[in-house]
């Protein structure tokens, strides 16, 4: 049996989940990534994507959240979220409005730099718009 550790998945509106897990699958921006009990100490920025949450009890918490950071140590992890919602609470409407901001944004874009992080973003959004609610 996997050891358990806390983790915490935290937005700027609220706490959304403060538990013992045995796993946690995170969106890195540099590919997937599975945490577990006795991870070595790593900070990475997170994308668009879902976090899959293994609890204690056994139970699978799925969760999308829109970039972000992670603080992983071997006795916890925290999730600093830009922005995230139960897998459940996410409808189409929501994630086009989210892309359409992007797109927005895009458009408005002053330098080169700015404008290749909106177009990653967009694409990352885009990916888990037919990911998650296909069609």
């Amino acid at each position: 049996m996997a050891d358990n550790f806390n983790f915490e998945l935290v937005s700027p509106e609220r706490l959304l989940l403060s538990e013992k897990v045995s796993e946690v699958v995170i969106p890195a921006t540099e590919g997937e990534m599975t945490v577990m009990a006795n991870h070595a100490p790593t900070m990475t920025t997170i994308k668009p994507g879902v976090v899959s949450v293994k609890l204690a009890s056994g139970q699978t918490s799925r969760y999308v959240v829109f970039g972000g950071f992670a603080d992983i140590l071997p006795t916890g992890c925290t999730l600093l979220a830009e922005s995230a919602v139960e897998m459940s609470e996410l409808n189409r409407e929501t994630l086009v409005k989210r892309i359409e901001s992007a797109k927005a944004e895009l458009e408005k874009a002053d330098s080169a730099e700015h404008k290749t992080k909106l177009e990653q973003y967009l694409a990352e959004l885009t990916h888990l718009n037919g990911v998650i609610i296909p069609a």
